[in-house]
């Protein structure tokens, strides 16, 4: 069932809302998700709002350079990431971790291996 949930990175500087089903999240092994420990879910891009932050967020792009990974320049969170899915979709990876009110002990996780990618 979608539901809105609220969240942002540790200092506060960035605050979003995003709509979506918060059911099975992803723990990635790449090389930059397997030393953050993020767990991630997956929301079209329209159903994403930057409450405010925009300024407080700096980019990094690695491998091919297609995720927009972005993290408070002030505490270095990332608490989304922004990019394309495999249909062209423009979409938001939420680190379900920096969603308020979420135990991430209560979702299930299932592990994707980026490092094959």
């Amino acid at each position: 069932m979608k539901q809105t949930y609220s969240g942002g990175c540790q200092c506060g500087a960035v605050r979003y809302e995003v709509s979506m089903e918060l059911g099975d999240v992803i723990s990635c092994n790449c090389s930059r998700c397997g030393r953050l420990g993020s767990l991630l879910a997956f929301a079209p891009a329209q159903d994403f709002t930057l409450k405010f932050g925009a300024d407080a967020l700096t980019d990094f792009r690695f491998n091919k350079h297609v995720i927009h990974h972005l993290f408070c320049k002030t505490c270095g969170i990332e608490s989304f990431a922004r990019g394309t899915g495999p249909g062209g979709a423009e979409m938001v990876a939420i680190n379900a971790r920096c969603l308020d009110g979420v135990d991430p002990a209560s979702l299930n996780v299932v592990q994707f291996d980026g490092r094959s990618k």
